[in-house]
Formats: structure tokens, sequence, C-alpha cells
């Protein structure tokens, strides 16, 4: 048995199928069938079931993946430890985030991230929270940047920062001629969402007061992808959209003229590091948990835990 061939044996049971998981570990697919069998062969058993498509584990083969997991966790933190010890951060630091903070976050931390600890590659997959949790227990990621609390058993949550959560409005809404809003103003036939799997639409739902209501509530149709299609929308038609606060850092002066605040106490949502209970790399991931918060927006740094609009998965 070999490191080489559990890391293969892993990568199959993520892709459930032998042609991609070899791809993934940059294999032709015969290598790396010939050394799941030689495995097969030493343990006596088989640890995939091949006559089922997509290809899943035998009952025996998901008890062997979940230890070779953790043999393979602690020999990459092995090797950390010993770069540790010579001084040195290297490694590789997969992460997860999800679409709400991605185009707004990264582009704060990553240079400085790069610069300090130019041995450490970084592996970032844009994903949403569902898909990244289960990526976390699957430990195809190290940790995951997602808005919590998500509340889930065997994953760990570490804040980062609290944002606000505001208003973006046309100029032909009526909302725009207001300083400040209470959650009541919010017209639902006028409000764009996100599409259905991004958490942030959950968060609204729950802002709205709308969680256990039927589309019949909205007169279209459309649900966008990003917030940046949906401030565009707002933009050439009447209507209002939720954005979180980060956002507003990027915008130029004539958008920010359409962004009102919600009256106090304002509705925040709470960002945070996610990790599995039994991860790895913690230097590595303390290292990223600095180079957030010294590159984030002071005020972001200064909101208090208070009004968080929970998320539902």
């Amino acid at each position: 048995m070999t490191l080489q061939q559990l890391e293969y044996l892993l990568a199959v049971h993520q892709h459930q199928n032998f042609l991609k998981a070899a791809d993934a570990c940059f294999v032709t697919q015969p290598t790396l069938s010939m050394q799941i069998q030689k495995l097969e062969e030493e343990f006596e058993l088989k640890i995939f079931d091949r006559r089922k498509q997509p290809i899943v584990a035998t009952p025996a083969g998901v008890e062997i993946i979940e230890h070779a997991r953790n043999v393979i966790n602690a020999a990459h933190e092995l090797s950390s430890l010993v770069e540790s010890q010579k001084g040195k951060m290297k490694g590789q630091l997969r992460i997860g985030i999800i679409p709400t903070l991605a185009p707004y976050l990264l582009p704060l931390f990553v240079p400085s991230f790069t610069k300090n600890y130019p041995g450490v590659k970084l592996l970032v997959q844009e994903q949403t929270t569902d898909v990244l949790i289960s990526m976390l227990k699957q430990g195809s990621i190290d940790v995951g940047i997602l808005v919590t609390p998500i509340k889930e058993n065997g994953i760990s949550e570490q804040v980062l920062f609290y944002e606000e959560l505001m208003v973006y409005a046309s100029k032909n809404n009526r909302l725009y001629q207001k300083q400040y809003l209470l959650q009541k103003d919010i017209d639902v036939s006028k409000l764009w969402l996100l599409e259905e799997s991004h958490c942030f639409r959950s968060q609204i739902l729950s802002l709205c007061e709308l969680k256990k209501q039927s589309s019949e509530f909205f007169n279209f149709e459309y649900e966008a992808g990003s917030i940046e299609t949906l401030k565009r929308m707002v933009d050439v038609n009447d209507g209002i959209t939720i954005i979180p606060e980060l956002v507003t850092f990027q915008m130029p002066k004539n958008e920010l003229r359409a962004v009102r605040n919600f009256k106090s106490p304002a509705p925040m949502r709470e960002v945070s590091l996610v990790v599995h209970g039994n991860f790895v790399k913690k230097r590595l991931i303390d290292s990223l948990k600095r180079s957030i918060l010294d590159t984030i927006p002071e005020k972001l740094r200064l909101n208090k835990k208070k009004n968080v609009i929970p998320i539902q998965l």
C-alpha cells in the first residue's frame, strides 16, 4: 500500500468515474485502474462496485476510503510540520468560496497572501454553500469561505466579519427617494432575486418574511446568477435588489447613489472560515484568516454581531 494508491482511491470516490479520476491525478486511466486493482488484491476485497454507473464504493470500501482520507490528511500535516520546523510555509491550500463573496473578497486578500507566502499555492473553487459543505466533508477542499451560521454536524466555523445588507434601487423606484428603509418598505413585486441555489437568496426571503410564500408574489420569472447581473437589471428596470455591504466598496459613485441603508439595527450577514472537524493545515488556514482580516475594509472589522439574518440550506 502506498500514499499514491490512496490518493487514486480518493479521486475515484470523488469523481465516481475512473477516467475523470485519472485526469484529475494527471495519469492514464490504465495506470490508475491497475493501482486500484493492486490495492484491492492486497486487501482481498472489492473497494468499488464497477457494475454501477456512476461508480460507487462497496460497503467495505466506504470505511476504507474514510481511513484513507485520514491517512492522506495526516501525511499532508506531517509535510506542513516539517516545513514549519524549517521556518518555511509551503504546500497548497484548497479554498472554496461562494459566488456572492468571490468577486469582492478574493481581490482583497489574494495578492497579499501570495506575496507573503510565495511557497503556498492557492487553489480556489467557486461553488454554492451546499456543494462546498459536501466538498469539505469529502476532503476535496481544506477550507470554505461561507456565510454562516450553517450549524452542520462535523463542521467548525471561525467568524471573519459581519456585513450589512443594503438595498440597491432603481431611480424609478419609490425607495430611491428615501434615506433609510424598514424591512416592510420592500415591495416584493419589485424585488429581483438570485437563483434558488444561492444561500443569499434564502437570507433575502427571510429578511422579507417570504420564505413560506409562493412565487405568485413575483411578477417576473427571471432569476440571476450573480449580484452584478441583479444590479444591471435594476438599472434598466423599475425594481430593487438586496446587496451585501462588501459589494459597495468597489462601486463607482454613480452606483453608490442607488444604495440605501436599512434603519438601525441593520440586517447583517455573518462571513466565516469553515473547516471540517478533523481539518489539517492549521498554520496555512490561520495565515489565510490573518490575510483576510488585514485586507478587508475597516468598517467590516468594526461591525458587531446583531440582527444576523439566518440562511436556509
